[in-house]
C-alpha cells in the first residue's frame, strides 16, 4: 500500500506546482495508484472542509492564496495614484487581498469596474499582498441576473425571474450579501457553469419584497425581454472609441449652439441655434450628435443598437440603446466640449414656410446645456446666471424663429390632441411619492417644432438624391374607427362631417367643439383611439397626425436606431465617408423596419404595464378611498374609469354594476341596462370606491357610486341576472337566418 501524504505535503506540491493541481496531477506526483486514489480524493475532501484547499473547477489550491492567473476586478486609483485590484472569485468571510496592479506603458488605460485576466506574483512582506501584470481585458459588465434569492444551508440559490431562463445560479455563503430568503435580488455571475454543476454568481444588490416599487422596471424589462445588458464586445467597441477628429468636417464651433433637454436627461442628441435676418426671415440651425461615426454598419455596436431598436424609459431607469460610454459622454452634445454632428440649416421666412435648406456634417462645441424650465423662465423676464448673457442673442431668436413656424403650424393644421402626459415621481427607495401632470411649455413646443422641421428636411433630401430610408409612417384612421368616432360624437352632441376625404383640419374642427365642454376630455380620448399605430417602412405612406407627406426621423440617433439609418442614409447620398449606408443596411431595409417597429411597441408596453404597476403601488395604500373619474373604456367584461388626480384607469367588473342585464354595443361603446334603459358611455362623469389596487398586475379594481350625478344601485351578490327572453329570442332567430344564408352559399358551389 502506497503511503498517502499529509496534507502539509500536499500544500507544499500545489504551492509549488499551481499549473499541475488536479487529482490526478497531486496522485501521479506521489505515486498513488489504484485503490489508494480514494483514500487521496478523502483526504483532499477533508481539506476542503476544513478551509486548507479550495476547489476551481477540478483543480485544487491553497484557500488563502489565489491562483497564479486569477480575474480581478480593477479599482478606483488611491490617493498615491496606484491603482489595486480584487479577485472576482473570493467567496471567503475574510477580506480579499490586495493587489497592486504593474502595469506597462504598452497595457491600456484602465478604469474602476474593468474586469482582467492577470498574473499574480506573491509579495511576501509587502503591504500587498499580490502583484498583477495585465494579459487582457476581458471586459466591464459580467451578466447580470435578476431572480429570488433561496436560502440553503451553505449560502442559496438564486432562480431567475425570467420564463425563458431554466439556469439556477449557485450562490456560495460568502456572496450573498446578507439577502433574505424570498427577496428580489441582482446577481452577478462569477463564474461558468461546470459540466456537472451550477454557475457561480454572487449577489450585488438587494431589492427586497418582488412586489416593491424598486422591482417594478426590472420586471417589466425581464418580462417584454428587453435586452438590459450589453455583451463584452459591445462594451469593448465602446471603450475603445475615440473622438472624431475635423478632418473632413465642416467647422461649426463658430455658430452659438446650445442645448435644451429635461432636467434629468443623461444625454443630449440635439442643440439649435437661430439667426434672425433683417427681412424677418431665419436661418434655423439644428445640430444632430453624429453617431453614425461610432456605430458603425456591421459592427458589434450596430448588430446591438438594431436589436434594441431604442432606448427605454422607466420612471426609475432608462434601458439605453447604446453604452454609457457612447450615449451619455462621446455622442451626446455637452457644453463646452468638441462633438462631431450632423447639421442642418433651414431657412424659413416670417411666416414659417420653408425657404431652403442645406445639411452638414462638422465639429460644434454647445456653449450651454439648459434645461426647458430655465429657457422658459429667461424668455418670460426671469434668467438665472447661467441665461441672462443668453438672452437677448440666443434664446430671444430662438422664440422668434418659433413663433414663425408656429404660424406655418396654424396653416398646415396637424391634429392637436390635448392629453397631458403624467409624471410619477420616486424617493430614494423608489417608492412613489405623487403622481402629477408634466407642464407644457414654449420652450418644449419650440424643440419639437425644430426637430419636426429637420426631420422633414432629411426626409425631402434623401427622396430628391434618390437614397433609400426609413420613413415615419403614420396612416389615416380606418372607416370602421372613424365611424366609431362619429359616433361618440353625434352622442355627445358634437358633428363629425361624413363623405369627404378626411384631414386633421376635420378633427380639429371637432376637438374645438368639445373643448371647454363636459366631452372634452372624452372627445380627445376617443380621437386617440381612433388613430393608427405609426411604425417605420421603407416606402413613404406619409404622416397623417403631423399633416405631412414626407417625414424621417432624424433628430435622435442616440436612443432611436432608424436615426440611425438615416443618418447613414445622409452621408451615404453627400459622400461624408464609408459609414454610410452598407449594401447589406440596404437590402435588409424592410427588416430592418420591422425589426425597430416590433422593439418600439415593445418598449411602449413595458413602459405602460410599469407605470400601471407604480400607480396601483401608489394607490394601494388608499383601498376604500372614493375618487371622481371619467369613463374611459367600455368593454365586454365591464367598464375603465380614468381616475382624476392620477389619470389611472380602475376597472368596474360587468357584474358588480347593478341588478339587471348590460347589452353591450361596440360601435357605440355603450352598456345598457335591459330593465332601466340606463346608459353607460365614454366620457360620463363617475364616482367610484377604490376596491382593490394589485401592484403585482397593476390591476385596480373600483365600485361605481355615481354616475353623472345619479347614485347606481349596488351589484347582485350573486352576479349579474340573466338577459331578457325577447333578446334570447331575437339572437336565436338572427344566429338561424345567418346559419341559412351560409347554407344556401355552399350549396350554390
Amino acid at each position: 500500500m502506497t503511503q498517502i501524504p499529509s496534507k502539509t505535503d500536499i500544500l507544499a506540491f500545489i504551492a509549488d506546482n499551481p499549473t499541475q493541481a488536479a487529482k490526478r496531477d497531486i496522485a501521479r506526483a506521489f505515486g498513488i495508484k489504484g485503490a489508494d486514489r480514494v483514500l487521496l480524493k478523502q483526504v483532499l475532501r477533508e481539506m476542503e472542509a476544513e478551509g486548507l484547499l479550495a476547489k476551481r473547477r477540478s483543480s485544487y489550491r491553497d484557500a488563502q492564496k489565489l491562483p497564479p492567473v486569477s480575474v480581478l476586478q480593477v479599482e478606483a486609483p488611491d490617493a498615491d495614484g496606484d491603482i489595486y485590484a480584487r479577485p472576482v472569485d473570493w467567496n471567503d468571510a475574510a477580506p480579499p487581498p490586495r493587489i497592486l496592479m504593474t502595469l506597462k506603458s504598452s497595457d491600456p488605460a484602465l478604469g474602476a469596474g474593468d474586469r482582467i485576466l492577470a498574473r499574480l506574483t506573491a509579495t511576501p512582506g509587502e503591504q500587498h499582498a499580490y502583484e498583477a501584470r495585465m494579459i487582457r481585458r476581458i471586459g466591464t459588465n459580467p451578466e447580470r441576473i435578476l431572480g429570488v434569492y433561496r436560502a440553503g444551508s451553505d449560502g442559496g440559490r438564486v432562480m431567475p425571474i425570467d420564463k425563458g431562463s431554466s439556469n439556477e445560479f449557485i450562490i456560495p455563503a460568502g456572496a450573498t450579501g446578507g439577502a433574505k430568503d424570498g427577496e428580489l435580488v441582482e446577481a452577478e455571475q462569477t463564474g461558468p457553469k461546470g459540466r456537472m454543476g451550477l454557475p457561480k454568481a454572487k449577489i450585488v444588490s438587494r431589492l427586497g419584497d418582488p412586489t416593491g416599487p424598486r422591482a417594478v422596471s426590472l420586471i417589466a424589462i425581464h418580462q417584454h425581454g428587453i435586452p438590459d445588458h450589453f455583451p463584452d464586445a459591445v462594451v469593448a467597441e465602446a471603450d475603445a472609441a475615440k473622438p472624431a477628429s475635423i478632418k473632413g468636417r465642416t467647422d461649426l464651433r463658430q455658430i452659438d449652439l446650445l442645448t435644451i433637454d429635461p432636467v434629468d436627461a443623461r444625454d443630449r442628441d440635439d442643440a439649435c441655434y437661430v439667426d434672425a435676418h433683417d427681412d424677418g426671415s431665419f436661418t434655423i440651425w439644428v445640430a444632430i450628435a453624429d453617431v453614425a461615426h461610432y456605430v458603425t454598419p456591421g459592427s458589434e455596436l450596430d448588430r446591438e443598437a438594431r436589436n434594441r431598436g431604442n432606448s427605454t424609459y422607466f420612471p426609475d431607469r432608462v434601458v439605453p440603446m447604446l453604452p454609457d460610454t457612447l450615449s451619455g459622454d462621446l455622442c451626446s452634445l455637452h457644453e463646452n466640449v468638441d462633438r462631431a454632428c450632423l447639421a442642418v440649416a433651414m431657412k424659413v421666412d416670417a411666416h414659417g414656410n420653408k425657404i431652403s435648406h442645406e445639411f452638414h456634417r462638422g465639429i460644434m462645441n454647445s456653449i450651454a446645456s439648459l434645461n426647458y424650465e430655465q429657457a422658459q423662465a429667461a424668455m418670460d423676464g426671469i434668467p438665472d446666471d447661467k441665461t441672462a448673457p443668453l438672452v437677448e442673442t440666443i434664446i430671444k431668436p430662438l422664440y422668434a424663429a418659433y413663433a414663425a413656424l408656429a404660424k406655418a403650424r396654424v396653416a398646415r393644421q396637424p391634429l392637436d390632441l390635448d392629453l397631458p402626459e403624467r409624471r410619477i415621481e420616486l424617493d430614494e427607495d423608489g417608492k412613489v411619492t405623487a403622481v402629477n401632470f408634466k407642464e407644457r411649455l414654449d420652450a418644449h413646443r419650440l424643440i419639437e417644432e425644430f426637430m419636426v422641421l429637420a426631420n422633414v428636411c432629411a426626409a425631402e433630401t434623401l427622396i430628391a438624391k434618390k437614397t433609400p430610408l426609413l420613413f415615419r409612417v403614420h396612416e389615416e384612421p380606418s372607416p370602421t374607427k372613424l365611424d366609431a368616432l362619429r359616433e361618440v360624437a353625434e352622442a355627445s352632441g358634437l358633428v363629425l362631417a361624413k363623405g369627404q376625404v378626411l384631414k386633421t383640419a376635420h378633427l380639429n374642427r371637432l376637438l374645438a367643439q368639445a373643448q371647454g365642454t363636459d366631452a372634452d376630455e372624452l372627445i380627445n380620448i376617443a380621437t386617440l383611439r381612433s388613430m393608427t399605430q405609426a411604425y417605420y417602412n421603407a416606402e413613404n405612406f406619409g404622416h397623417f397626425g403631423l399633416a405631412l407627406l414626407n417625414y424621417a426621423h432624424f433628430t435622435s440617433p442616440i436612443r432611436r436606431y432608424s436615426d440611425l439609418i438615416v443618418h447613414r442614409a445622409l452621408i451615404a447620398a453627400h459622400g461624408w465617408g464609408k459609414d454610410g449606408l452598407s449594401p447589406w443596411d440596404i437590402e435588409h431595409l424592410d427588416e430592418t423596419a420591422k425589426q425597430i417597429s416590433d422593439t418600439e411597441r415593445r418598449s411602449m408596453m413595458a413602459e405602460r404595464d410599469t407605470t400601471d404597476r407604480y400607480l396601483a403601488a401608489f394607490l394601494s395604500e388608499h383601498v376604500g378611498a372614493e375618487f371622481g373619474g371619467r369613463i374611459s373604456g367600455i368593454a365586454k367584461f365591464g367598464v375603465f374609469v380614468k381616475l382624476d388626480g392620477t389619470g389611472a384607469d380602475g376597472m368596474i367588473p360587468i357584474r358588480n354594476l347593478g341588478r339587471e342585464y348590460f347589452h353591450y354595443d361596440a360601435d357605440t361603446q355603450t352598456l345598457t341596462g335591459s330593465e332601466t334603459g340606463h346608459a353607460i358611455g365614454l366620457g360620463q362623469r363617475a364616482r367610484v370606491r377604490l376596491v382593490e389596487a394589485a401592484p403585482i398586475t397593476g390591476g385596480l379594481i373600483v365600485e361605481l357610486l355615481e354616475l353623472d350625478g345619479r347614485t347606481q344601485p349596488k351589484g347582485s351578490p350573486a352576479g349579474r341576472g340573466k338577459p331578457p327572453r325577447f333578446k334570447q329570442g331575437s339572437a336565436k332567430k338572427k344566429n338561424a337566418k345567418t346559419a341559412r344564408k351560409v347554407s344556401r352559399v355552399r350549396k350554390a358551389r
